[in-house]
């Protein structure tokens, strides 16, 4: 068995929490595990952690587990949690500062393909001003090497004309670059 160090600990993770506090305007620690969170999330069964064990999860000091979970990365961000809590604790926006730190950290996780479905999606929209749905699909399997995943459906889409073999560029595309370059230079 391995020796912690319980202050560091401690200290790690009140240096987190600080953070976190400061970058959300949320405090987890504000949290008394009453559970409404949990009960109304309509995303809990994709999650490993719900909102919360997340929660408690933060005030025990599991910062690199939580920041590794496949929770952070799926919750859908709807503020179903944030709007139930008797505490006011805006949980949705505590997830979205998750997610960031964990992005910025260079932490994946357990959400790898979220992360490669994200930046296919943000590629996409950087360059065409909209989403390009055969693009995405394409990336999403070449990144995940699932690489014929959903071929079944891809042909009759098409045939229907449902899915264009080109993409289409939208008026203001390089507007929509700005904003993109915007928000990167900001921090997302």
């Amino acid at each position: 068995m391995s020796k912690m160090n319980i202050t560091q600990i401690m200290n790690k993770n009140k240096e987190f929490l600080r953070e976190l506090r400061e970058e959300s305007g949320q405090d987890p620690g504000q949290c008394f595990q009453c559970m409404k969170c949990t009960g109304g999330c309509p995303f809990q069964f994709t999650m490993d952690y719900p909102p919360s064990q997340i929660m408690r999860m933060l005030q025990d000091g599991m910062v690199d587990d939580v920041l590794r979970s496949f929770t952070v990365q799926t919750c859908a961000t709807c503020a179903t949690c944030t709007t139930r809590c008797p505490r006011d604790i805006d949980i949705a926006k505590l997830m979205d500062t998750l997610r960031v730190i964990a992005y910025h950290r260079g932490i994946i996780g357990k959400g790898k393909n979220m992360h490669v479905f994200h930046s296919t999606f943000m590629n996409s929209v950087k360059s065409h001003g909209r989403l390009y749905e055969v693009g995405l699909a394409l990336g999403l399997n070449l990144g995940t090497g699932n690489l014929m995943q959903d071929t079944e459906l891809g042909l009759p889409m098409f045939l229907r004309g449902k899915l264009s073999i080109l993409p289409h560029d939208i008026k203001g595309r390089n507007e929509i670059k700005k904003l993109y370059d915007y928000a990167k230079k900001i921090g997302e």
